[in-house]
Protein backbone atom coordinates (compact mmCIF):
# COMPACT_ATOMS: atom_id res chain seq x y z
CA UNK A 1 0.00 0.00 0.00
CA UNK A 2 1.45 3.25 -1.11
CA UNK A 3 2.14 5.85 1.62
CA UNK A 4 -0.34 9.43 1.73
CA UNK A 5 0.00 12.13 -0.54
CA UNK A 6 0.78 15.03 1.30
CA UNK A 7 0.18 18.42 -0.58
CA UNK A 8 3.18 20.51 -1.29
CA UNK A 9 2.54 23.97 0.11
CA UNK A 10 5.23 26.49 0.77
CA UNK A 11 5.24 28.56 4.01
CA UNK A 12 4.16 31.76 1.31
CA UNK A 13 1.19 30.03 0.31
CA UNK A 14 0.37 29.04 3.70
CA UNK A 15 0.21 32.54 5.31
CA UNK A 16 -1.14 33.74 2.16
CA UNK A 17 -4.39 31.30 2.63
CA UNK A 18 -4.70 32.35 6.82
CA UNK A 19 -4.87 35.85 5.90
CA UNK A 20 -6.92 35.30 2.79
CA UNK A 21 -9.31 33.51 5.32
CA UNK A 22 -9.01 36.34 8.13
CA UNK A 23 -9.72 39.05 6.25
CA UNK A 24 -12.81 37.71 3.79
CA UNK A 25 -15.75 39.53 4.20
CA UNK A 26 -18.44 36.75 4.98
CA UNK A 27 -21.42 36.78 2.04
CA UNK A 28 -24.43 37.64 3.19
CA UNK A 29 -27.16 34.87 2.04
CA UNK A 30 -30.04 38.06 1.89
CA UNK A 31 -30.43 39.35 -1.66
CA UNK A 32 -30.48 43.37 -2.29
CA UNK A 33 -34.28 44.76 -2.94
CA UNK A 34 -34.33 45.11 -6.52
CA UNK A 35 -35.05 48.87 -6.24
CA UNK A 36 -32.74 49.66 -3.10
CA UNK A 37 -31.51 53.64 -2.47
CA UNK A 38 -27.81 52.99 -1.66
CA UNK A 39 -26.60 54.09 1.81
CA UNK A 40 -24.34 56.90 1.91
CA UNK A 41 -22.83 59.09 -1.20
CA UNK A 42 -20.05 58.48 -3.88
CA UNK A 43 -18.15 61.61 -4.52
CA UNK A 44 -17.82 62.40 -8.78
CA UNK A 45 -17.11 64.73 -10.97
CA UNK A 46 -19.89 65.85 -13.16
CA UNK A 47 -19.90 67.97 -16.33
CA UNK A 48 -23.31 70.02 -16.28
CA UNK A 49 -24.26 73.49 -18.30
CA UNK A 50 -23.61 76.75 -16.46
CA UNK A 51 -27.41 77.68 -16.31
CA UNK A 52 -27.78 74.72 -15.26
CA UNK A 53 -25.84 74.53 -12.37
CA UNK A 54 -26.88 78.32 -11.69
CA UNK A 55 -30.07 77.54 -10.88
CA UNK A 56 -29.38 74.67 -8.51
CA UNK A 57 -27.18 76.80 -6.61
CA UNK A 58 -29.41 80.18 -6.94
CA UNK A 59 -31.49 78.65 -3.84
CA UNK A 60 -28.03 78.56 -1.27
CA UNK A 61 -26.24 75.29 0.46
CA UNK A 62 -28.34 72.23 -0.14
CA UNK A 63 -27.69 72.71 -4.04
CA UNK A 64 -26.18 69.17 -4.17
CA UNK A 65 -29.06 67.52 -2.91
CA UNK A 66 -31.34 69.24 -5.05
CA UNK A 67 -29.83 67.65 -8.06
CA UNK A 68 -29.72 64.64 -6.78
CA UNK A 69 -33.12 64.82 -6.03
CA UNK A 70 -33.82 65.82 -9.52
CA UNK A 71 -32.23 63.00 -10.70
CA UNK A 72 -33.67 60.35 -8.35
CA UNK A 73 -37.14 61.19 -9.98
CA UNK A 74 -35.66 59.54 -13.44
CA UNK A 75 -35.06 56.48 -11.45
CA UNK A 76 -38.18 56.28 -10.14
CA UNK A 77 -41.61 54.51 -12.25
Amino acid sequence: MAPPTRRHTSAIDQAEALFKAATTKPVENASPKANAIPVGKETVSLRLDRDVLEHFQDDGPGWQDRINAALRTFLEP
